[in-house]
């Protein structure tokens, strides 16, 4: 074993972890006697552990007087070194108890209230199916919440992050595509271009008065600005103007896929999708995760990419034959 000023320690024998714990515990409680009062021993055995250490270090590593010990230069870098390699011990063994303990306690959630409740609801019911000792708690806001001074344990997050201390795991990402209803198409006829989505009623999400929509196809990329004929401050109520018939929106596809395949939507421009955007869950940087918030974020990522295998829907405006459309 080397010492860091550069002095050797002979070593004929191993010292073990439970002798360690003895030099450590002696020199943390400042004597013999408090040692073996901690260790639940006795004095004597004690001092006959520091004494066999000392003798296979060949070297002294307490200075004893009938009033304090002290440690010499070298016995103090042993127990730098030896206080270190049980800190470490401690915390591999509280990783792995981690681990193997059951989920339980509160576990609170933040995310969007469009996507908390059209994804994170199903996730949190599923989560808690599974681990009966796990209670939830949910904050569904529309503004930026600060997880760590809101008691947050995980935070679904849409779009790129900023640089933060916290941590995060991708989900996936939201991919995104145009809609109508049947009912709109067959009135208002079926874009054949982006360019023809100017002679089109559009239903967009914002706050302005005057919306944007960037779409690519491939190396691609149109930007549709306009004033619409609806809009809303959020998805939920994009999807729904458009089923009820007010006119093209731009919608998640996990969103629509459910109305595609009631027939209560249609694709349309099929080639052209908005941009898609990366989904995290963000978390307290923390060396060891606590189980609830370990295994809930596992189930998401699950989740989440069983729900992004979308079929390849593209039964679309263009290819609908007039009587499916008015159905």
């Amino acid at each position: 074993m080397r010492i860091a000023s550069g002095r050797w320690l002979s070593m004929t024998a191993t010292v073990g972890f439970s002798e360690m714990q003895v030099f450590v515990a002696v020199v943390t409680e400042g004597s013999f006697t408090a040692a073996a009062s901690l260790l639940s021993t006795d004095k004597a055995r004690v001092s006959r552990i520091v004494r066999r250490i000392e003798e296979k270090f060949g070297a002294r590593l307490l200075n004893r007087s009938s009033r304090r010990l002290s440690m010499t230069a070298v016995g103090q870098e042993y127990f730098e070194r030896a206080q270190s390699i049980l800190a470490a011990v401690e915390e591999a063994e509280a990783a792995v108890a981690r681990q193997t303990v059951e989920p339980q306690g509160r576990l609170k959630i933040t995310a969007t209230p469009e996507f908390g409740i059209t994804r994170v609801d199903g996730w949190i019911a599923d989560f808690l199916a599974q681990w009966p000792k796990v209670t939830a708690e949910t904050v569904y806001a529309t503004r930026f919440v600060d997880i760590i001074h809101e008691g947050i344990d995980v935070a679904i997050r849409i779009g790129e992050l900023e640089s933060s201390d916290l941590s995060a795991r991708r989900l996936g990402e939201i991919t995104y595509g145009l809609y109508a209803s049947p009912e709109y198409l067959e009135r208002s006829g079926v874009p054949r271009s982006v360019q023809e989505l100017g002679e089109h009623d559009l239903v967009m999400k914002g706050s302005r008065s005057r919306g944007a929509w960037t779409l690519n196809n491939g190396t691609m990329t149109e930007k549709v600005e306009r004033t619409p004929r609806c809009m809303l401050d959020n998805v939920l109520a994009a999807r729904n103007f458009s089923k009820a018939g007010l006119g093209i929106a731009l919608l998640p596809r996990f969103m629509a896929q459910d109305d595609v395949d009631s027939d209560a939507l249609m694709r349309v421009l099929p080639d052209w999708e908005g941009r898609p955007l990366p989904v995290h869950a963000v978390f307290a940087s923390t060396r060891y995760m606590d189980p609830k918030v370990r295994g809930f974020i596992d189930l998401c990522i699950e989740r989440f990419r069983r729900g992004a295998v979308l079929p390849d829907n593209r039964r679309d405006a263009a290819d609908a034959d007039p009587v499916r459309m008015r159905a």
